[in-house]
């Protein structure tokens, strides 16, 4: 028990509550007080600010080799901690480590290792993901969690990191707009959908091929058609299942003699009568037909080498991953496969102070909750390491205010207002097209779409740029399926810019947001 005087009052605050004593469970190499103290010591309200405090800070630190040193003087424009990746993991270090006042940076990707949010904004349905009975899709489990991270004080940016050192200390991190120096970074990047690699795969991607089900499943291109989907696992499973809300029939192409999904997986595709599984089978090729459009898939038996032709209008890919850890591949410690190692029981890399947690160190469970609770025990290290080090720089920060909506309601004939920027829905899209004289951008988006809900926020913002000078239209492809037939979209998302009754450009997926606005300048 510590005695603390304030004033006339006497205060008694144990050294290690309970819930702090894995905290405190690491002998400190520097004499600063412990960690649960320095808390009671905030929440008294003794020796600190409403805004930026920092305790002792380290000055000598050049090289990761060397343990990290107390001394007096400051480090100026140093991050507690940069976050690489979102994700469950990453989301769940963002609030942990926000609500230790950490302010984490977080480098949320946009294209290198997929769009903000991870792997689960391509999911459909998480049925266990605690505290959801009814389930709930991947796409609004990232944006609770995302929007949970950003009210505690994490600062989000959508940005792919290009750069990272984390032999040098303090650690810098570059991403395409900004370069930042850190005392501890948490890897988070996830991992990414593997390709076949057919002969005429790149032939057809986005026009036959997708390795998403639920942002191009519902397009007019597949909807009514016979479609396959290759993999053995839960992801393949869950597309095909997916796949037959939209599809005539889906045939799930496994290259070995059994399905490796969970049990509750394999009993809902053996007993939906709209998917056929095909065991021993691999895709060897894509067969076009005399228009240049995909009508089928070379097949090959595994057991035998035969070859079949099976008539098939698009094929979706579900056959795993491979970890992002090419950042810092030569800097921190990886496994053959590529996973970046860490100590067994910790988020602890190689490196003092790199901390791994996601798919990107977890080759076996892969599981959303798990990459959740590695998100955790990696926040909880890094404050750990940063408090024992005498690095600690705590920030007091207001809760965020929500986000508003940028979008309107659905346009319909009596509230339609054509001076207005943006707007939604087929009405308003027709009326502008006939009547607009300025640059008219069209957003093609679905309901279950992860990448639509990263796209949709960018692209606003780079409107208003141009407010006035464009007109911004949203088309939901399930609420007007027969415009996006008519404009032939193959996917979602998808970007279309139309000039003088003329489409002058057509955009798949989520870009770059400079490679909107160069466009939109040069076209207004």
């Amino acid at each position: 028990m510590a005695v603390l005087r304030i004033g006339m009052a006497t205060v008694s605050v144990s050294a290690s509550p309970p819930h702090c004593r894995s905290l405190l469970s690491v002998p400190s190499p520097s004499p600063s007080p412990p960690l649960c103290r320095r808390r009671a010591l905030h929440l008294l309200g003794l020796g600190f600010t409403p805004s930026r405090v920092m305790h002792r800070v380290s000055a000598s630190l050049t090289s990761s080799t060397e343990a990290p040193a107390a001394a007096s003087a400051l480090y100026k424009g140093v991050e507690n901690v940069v976050i690489i990746g979102s994700g469950p993991a990453g989301y769940t270090a963002a609030i942990y480590a926000a609500r230790a006042n950490l302010k984490p940076l977080v480098f949320e990707g946009y294209q290198v290792g997929g769009v903000p949010g991870g792997q689960l904004m391509t999911t459909t349905e998480v049925e266990n993901f605690p505290g959801f009975p009814e389930g709930i899709t991947g796409p609004d489990l990232m944006d609770r969690m995302r929007r949970q991270a950003e009210r505690w004080g994490a600062e989000l940016y959508q940005e792919d990191v290009e750069f990272v050192d984390v032999k040098n200390r303090p650690f810098t991190i570059r991403s395409s707009e900004r370069e930042v120096k850190c005392y501890s970074v948490i890897i988070a990047t996830g991992a990414t959908a593997k390709r076949l690699r057919l002969p005429r795969e790149d032939e057809f991607w986005s026009r036959g091929i997708s390795a998403c089900a639920i942002c191009d499943g519902a397009s007019p291109l597949f909807k009514g058609q016979i479609l396959a989907v290759v993999g053995g696992g839960d992801t393949a499973t869950e597309e095909a299942i997916y796949l037959t809300k939209y599809a005539r029939h889906v045939h799930l192409l496994v290259r070995k003699d059994q399905l490796r999904a969970s049990k509750a997986m394999q009993d809902r595709v053996f007993n939906n009568p709209n998917i056929t599984v095909h065991f021993n089978t691999e895709a060897a090729d894509v067969v076009s037909n005399s228009k240049g459009q995909m009508s089928g898939i070379l097949l090959k038996r595994v057991d035998t080498g035969e070859e079949t032709i099976l008539d098939v209008r698009g094929l979706f890919y579900g056959i795993g991953h491979t970890p992002n850890s090419q950042l810092v591949e030569g800097q921190v410690k990886l496994d053959p496969s590529g996973y970046i190692w860490v100590k067994e029981g910790t988020a602890n890399t190689s490196v003092e102070g790199v901390f791994a947690a996601g798919d990107v160190q977890d080759h076996e469970w892969r599981q959303a909750i798990t990459a959740a609770g590695s998100g955790c025990v990696a926040a909880l290290s890094v404050e750990r390491y940063l408090v024992v080090n005498d690095l600690l720089v705590e920030f007091h920060q207001p809760v965020a205010e929500e986000v508003k909506k940028d979008l309107t309601g659905k346009d319909v004939e009596m509230g339609f207002d054509i001076s207005l920027t943006k707007h939604k829905g087929q009405y308003a899209l027709r009326k502008i097209y006939h009547e607009s004289p300025r640059l008219i951008c069209v957003l093609y988006t679905s309901p279950t779409c992860g990448p639509c809900r990263t796209l949709k926020p960018i692209l606003s913002k780079v409107i208003d740029e141009f407010d006035q000078n464009v007109h911004f239209v949203e088309i939901d492809i399930e609420e007007d399926p027969e415009i996006a037939e008519a404009a032939g979209v193959m996917g979602t998302p998808c970007v279309q810019f139309f000039k003088n009754k003329e489409m002058i450009r057509n955009v798949s997926g989520v870009k770059m947001k400079k490679e909107y606005r160069e466009f939109i300048e040069a076209n207004k």
